[in-house]
């Protein structure tokens, strides 16, 4: 186990880019912890006098429509943001893994029906399932959290069932059945620790992918609802001032798209260090 960690971690730390990614989200995470201690102003407070008003020393991101420090907002709404995409992934990575680990572990008909549910749940347009679902139970973030976790779990579960299927014909599970032991314990004592790695792959890039569909939503009116700050509805309380005050989209876009960008390159130095077959290919 030791040997294995040492070995992700030479050939993690060669991919720049993925250490660029995991520096660049490590860096916002701490601004969203430290916000109320960074942020120069009450991301509620507003001077209508100072409204659109744009970047300088006095506010660094500018000001909106109210006279809002757009930083401050910025600052908060990555608290939003990031909670969501963390909540929103552990569902999906509970949901997944039972279902992926239960369908590989049995197989026969309990993999084929739960399969079966599986390509049916994909068969659906994601996006506007999620609209219809908050629709029906109103726009606010636990909604949001669950609605995003409960439909973007079939990838882990595919990822699971696949290690499962390999892992169930190894001696050690062979041994763990012969010795009686009970199958709970097996999938989850056992076989479950040998099937993460890809698992914590797929949870870095479901994390960007949740945080832009929570952004999305927002940006329709059907995710966080002002005056509580998100990336997503700064977004969009600034595309009606587009040409007078371009910061109030800029920036809440750039943020967006660094963070995405992060967690996605993150994810592939995660996968690039995880998998044997690809180290071999970094070595020729």
């Amino acid at each position: 186990m030791l040997k294995q960690r040492s070995l992700f971690w030479i050939y993690f730390k060669k991919n720049r880019l993925a250490i660029a990614g995991a520096s660049t989200i490590s860096a916002i995470f701490l601004m969203a912890i430290f916000a109320h201690l960074i942020a120069p102003y009450d991301p509620g407070e507003t001077d209508i006098a100072t409204k659109l008003a744009p970047p300088s020393f006095k506010h660094l991101l500018g000001t909106d429509q109210l006279g809002r420090d757009v930083f401050s907002r910025m600052l908060y709404g990555s608290r939003v943001s990031l909670s969501v995409g963390f909540v929103a992934v552990s569902i999906s990575l509970f949901i997944g893994i039972i279902v992926g680990s239960i369908a590989g572990y049995y197989g026969k008909i309990v993999d084929s029906v739960l399969m079966r549910f599986v390509d049916i749940m994909m068969c659906f347009p994601a996006f506007f399932l999620m609209l219809t679902i908050i629709a029906l139970l109103g726009p606010k973030i636990h909604h949001v959290m669950i609605v995003i976790g409960a439909t973007s779990w079939m990838g882990t579960a595919r990822f699971v069932r696949a290690e499962f299927l390999s892992l169930r014909e190894r001696d050690f599970v062979q041994a763990a059945k012969v010795l009686g032991i009970s199958d709970k314990r097996i999938i989850f004592r056992h076989m479950l620790p040998n099937a993460l790695a890809p698992v914590f792959v797929t949870a870095t890039i479901d994390m960007a992918t949740a945080i832009l569909i929570e952004a999305s939503l927002s940006f329709l009116g059907f995710g966080v609802q002002p005056p509580a700050p998100s990336w997503g509805n700064i977004l969009t309380e600034g595309r009606i001032y587009i040409f007078d005050a371009w910061w109030l989209t800029l920036f809440p876009g750039l943020a967006i798209l660094i963070t995405v960008l992060s967690f996605n390159l993150l994810g592939e130095g995660l996968r690039d260090a995880l998998d044997p077959r690809l180290r071999e290919e970094g070595i020729k």
